[in-house]
């Protein structure tokens, strides 16, 4: 039977990393389509959803069956947190879905003649989905915990984007229409990094069975011995 578990376990990961790099790929694609205004890519985004959605829902179903089986807390809690991982992949895929929709909307109208640091602001959302994915496979709660402040950095280029729209729908009112999708865009980045903190949240509670979630809130880093 412990056998048997092991290769569910192996299962399981396998699933979480496939669903992972699925997730990425949209918000790249979606964050293209936005860019390069691709109203075709922005429109396989959102068609391209459903497959993350049945990755969660085979990854419940299959440690719904492990949590019968598992022989040991840890196995208990790894199973519990790969759901929750699930969960979180799921919703990033659902921002970046949000974000497609946004690009295929403003497709089709006149550019906004603005300059905004979109693209670094999804790099550093992505980047902390793939470094929460990484800890969470190599179970290193070190780096899951010096992940978690840099939600901070990712918050604070959202609200300078936001600002920069906020200025130029005053000085040009007819574009408030297409500056408040590119509003939404930037906080469904901002919130993709949201889901990657409460990865790496996971993976501390994982490695250490300690939930840090409400430490971290106000520190911003590990809690003091």
């Amino acid at each position: 039977m412990d056998n048997h578990f092991e290769l569910g376990l192996g299962e399981l990961r396998q699933k979480l990393l496939l669903m992972a790099s699925r997730a990425e790929t949209a918000v790249n694609d979606s964050v293209q389509a936005l860019m390069q205004r691709n109203f075709d890519l922005a429109a396989k985004v959102r068609e391209d959803d459903d497959i993350i959605d049945q990755f969660e829902i085979d990854i419940d179903d299959l440690a719904i069956q492990l949590l019968t089986r598992a022989p040991l807390a840890s196995n208990l809690r790894l199973v519990t947190v790969a759901m929750k991982v699930s969960q979180n992949l799921e919703r990033i895929g659902d921002e970046a879905t949000k974000i497609a929709r946004r690009a295929r909307d403003l497709a089709q109208e006149p550019p906004v003649k603005i300059s905004l640091d979109l693209p670094r602001l999804a790099g550093m959302a992505l980047a902390m989905v793939k470094d929460a994915m990484d800890a969470f496979v190599q179970r290193d709660s070190a780096a899951a915990r010096a992940l978690v402040p840099r939600d901070k950095d990712v918050d604070v280029l959202n609200r300078e984007i936001h600002a920069a729209l906020a200025r130029h729908m005053m000085e040009q009112p007819d574009t408030i229409a297409r500056c408040l999708h590119w509003i939404v865009a930037a906080k469904s980045l901002e919130r993709i990094a949201d889901h990657a903190k409460s990865i790496a949240e996971e993976v501390v509670y994982l490695c250490e069975a300690q939930d840090i979630r409400h430490h971290l809130k106000k520190a911003g880093a590990a809690p003091a011995e």
